[in-house]
Order: structure tokens, then sequence, then C-alpha cells
């Protein structure tokens, strides 16, 4: 696939915009995110230690609770502690909600904890690349001129994304609150399965050493607070965080 399209029509957000003619050479992407399995696979190829898996450096300067290896862990707010995001020690891929998890059942659930470093090894590891944003977009739009909702005309939902106001409840009414296996949700025009929901996406756009832009919104966007389960979303994530609502897929030079 390649060509001649607008990125970042409809923007929502002052990040996103204003639409721009942009071309993509021709490359292709994978129908669906990496999951558990296929990284376990790497893993078990290479010997790969993924970030959330190393001691931290510059351990001085981080506050106690991220002094050990771990990841930012979504968790359900509660009246004891508000916050949403946690920092759990021992948090990885293969231990997504920290120690005692494991991957049960999730074998074909988009992997998540990894970074943008990790997703890099794993994409050259099979040959490819992370998608540029606008390859990624190109990708997700599949020749729609505008920024496609998770629902259908129908008002059926097509892609898993949260239902409810957030972070108090998700009633699940896409059949999942939290990832859901690769394909649950019919593809787009492309064939391309998840290109909105489920976890956020890496792309290299090589803009910032820190930081690198993530697409597609994950299944903690809700009306209420994250509108960005659409093709033109986007938001800045720091490349060294993994956390348990980013994943990514692989792209390929044309041949």
């Amino acid at each position: 696939m390649g060509g001649t399209f607008m990125l970042g029509v409809d923007p929502m957000y002052s990040e996103e915009g204003p639409p721009t003619q942009v071309t993509v050479d021709t490359f292709f992407i994978d129908a669906h995110e990496v999951t558990n399995t296929q990284f376990a696979e790497f893993v078990a190829a290479t010997g790969y230690v993924t970030t959330a898996e190393r001691p931290p450096p510059n351990t001085e300067q981080l506050p106690p609770e991220m002094r050990e290896p771990g990841s930012a862990v979504f968790v359900q707010p509660d009246r004891q502690n508000r916050r949403w995001w946690r920092w759990v020690s021992g948090a990885n891929w293969g231990s997504p909600a920290g120690p005692g998890s494991n991957l049960d059942e999730r074998e074909f659930h988009p992997v998540v904890h990894v970074t943008h470093e990790d997703a890099l090894a794993y994409a050259r590891w099979r040959g490819g690349r992370l998608p540029s944003e606008a390859e990624w977009e190109f990708a997700a739009r599949a020749g729609n001129p505008r920024s496609v909702p998770p629902t259908n005309s129908d008002g059926l939902i097509e892609a898993n994304h949260y239902q409810g106001v957030f972070p108090a409840r998700d009633t699940g009414e896409d059949g999942f609150v939290s990832t859901s296996p690769v394909g649950c949700f019919e593809a787009n025009a492309f064939g391309l399965h998840d290109m909105i929901g489920n976890v956020w996406e890496w792309t290299d756009d090589g803009s910032d050493q820190s930081g690198s832009t993530i697409k597609g919104g994950s299944y903690l966007c809700a009306d209420n607070y994250c509108r960005r389960y659409r093709p033109t979303a986007l938001q800045v994530q720091e490349r060294d965080l993994g956390t348990s609502h980013v994943g990514f897929r692989v792209a390929y030079d044309g041949r």
C-alpha cells in the first residue's frame, strides 16, 4: 500500500492537525498487533530482556517504588487510592499485572509493557521496522477521507474501547474490559484489524529522543475522557516507559 492523502483530518485536540497532504511510499504492515505468543518466540530465539525487566538507570533520582524493574499498570481507582496509573514492580510483558500474573488465556492478546526500544528490537528481528506516523494513519484510514469512529452507521461497536464513565467503570458493551485477542473486530478495507482501540501502537517518527508518537487509542479511551480511538488521533509517549495499554505492529519496506 502507499499513496497521497490528507494526514490529520478532523482534529479534536491541539496536537492533531492541521490537515497536511503527504505521500507515503509503498509499504506493508502486519494485519494485527504483535501478540504475546509472537513476542515470546522472539524472546526464546534471542534471549532479549525488555526494558521493564532490567534494573532502571539512575535509581537515586527515582521515587522508591520505581527503583526496581517494573512498569505502569492501569488499576481501577478506589476510595483508598484515586490513582489509576500505578508503577508495579515486577510487571512486564510476561507478567502484565505484576508478580503472580501470567499470559494464560492471553496468548493472542497484543503484547504490552514494551518500550520503543523493545518494539524496535522485535521489528528488526522480524526483518521489518516500526511504521512512521503517516504510514500508520494511511493504513488505519484505509482510503477513508474522514477519521473513522469506533462505531458503524448502525451504531455497532467496531473497536475495543471504554464504555461507561472513565475511570470509574467500563461496562464492557464491546465484550471486553481490558485488551482483547487480536482480530476480534472486523478488519478495515485494507484487511487490518484493531487499528483503533485495543492498545496504542508505537510509531517511529524520529522527532524526539525522549518521546515518540503513539497512534490509535486503546481499550481505555472513553467518550468522557480520551476520545482518541480515531485513526487521526495521536499522543506522545515516553520512549523508555512501558505501560499496560501500549503495544505495536511491524511495517516493512515495499518490495
